[in-house]
């Protein structure tokens, strides 16, 4: 299986100190992951090797291809083979299981996919809202303020790449309590997501309801999408909320968290699931 990590040369310069030193650096692995379903490519994108049959699982439910982890029956690598002729394990082939079909195709795009983005370049907006099976809206549950502040931290202590390289991103996802049932780590926060909804979907049927997912990167429309199609009600992101992002979890009844950063955060979409600390002091700056 492909390295999450590799050695590069590396010269630093201290200004500070009038040092130069060179010495070898751990960075995190990018390679493309073609995915195919039976014999068709839906996708290409840019990733950090491992988990990617989670990947796989996870951004065809994400993308409302199939509808079940169940609807896929098996999931291999080709063997694909580099210039040094060793094999990458770079593309997956997924075969669904009998009698099922694709929801939907692939989406129309006007260039390869990256991984800073989970939909760029798809022909349009409105080709990008995946509808969701779900009513997210009308998820019950109920968050504690202190549990949400405390869950990218929570996600940092499981951040294994990103200790060696500070070149990944980390998705989660959570209970109520705080309870991390999954979290996987990816070059391409939407590879992320993908791949702990691919994960948590081998023991749990969507939606996955009261549960949260969190991020260690900014809430993105993609990000909100493919929580709303997971049917996941609320969104903790560390960093900040794009415009789409908000639209689309306002429209959607997600709970949407950024600038998270205990004891800190800002609510952007349905405030009325977190359960303020008792007493809370109040500003309108």
């Amino acid at each position: 299986m492909g390295r999450v990590t590799t050695r590069v040369p590396r010269t630093r310069y201290d200004l500070a100190r009038s040092a130069v030193v060179a010495r070898p650096d751990t960075v995190a692995v990018e390679e493309p992951l073609e995915v195919r379903v039976g014999g068709e490519v839906v996708t290409t994108t840019m990733r950090t090797p491992g988990d990617d049959f989670d990947l796989t699982l996870g951004h065809l439910l994400t993308e409302g291809m199939v509808g079940a982890a169940g609807h896929v029956a098996t999931m291999m690598h080709c063997t694909d083979v580099g210039p040094d002729g060793s094999p990458t394990f770079n593309v997956v082939e997924a075969a669904l299981s009998p009698g099922t079909t694709l929801l939907r195709p692939a989406r129309e795009r006007t260039e390869s996919m990256t991984s800073a983005c989970g939909v760029c370049g798809s022909a349009s907006v409105d080709a990008v809202r995946t509808a969701s099976r779900f009513d997210v809206g009308a998820d019950p549950v109920v968050l504690p303020a202190a549990v949400l502040a405390a869950l990218p931290d929570a996600l940092r202590e499981h951040q294994s790449a990103f200790d060696r390289t500070g070149g990944v991103h980390a998705a989660g996802i959570a209970t109520p309590d705080g309870e991390l049932l999954v979290v996987r780590e990816d070059v391409g926060r939407h590879n992320a997501v993908d791949k702990v909804v691919g994960a948590l979907s081998r023991d749990r049927e969507l939606p996955f309801a009261g549960t949260v997912l969190v991020v260690s990167a900014r809430a993105s429309f993609e990000i909100v999408q493919k929580a709303s199609v997971a049917g996941i009600p609320a969104v903790v992101a560390v960093g900040a909320p794009t415009s789409l992002a908000v639209e689309l979890a306002a429209d959607s009844g997600i709970t949407l968290l950024a600038f998270t950063r205990s004891p800190l955060f800002s609510v952007y979409a349905r405030p009325d699931r977190v359960e303020a600390p008792a007493d809370p002091g109040r500003t309108d700056r």
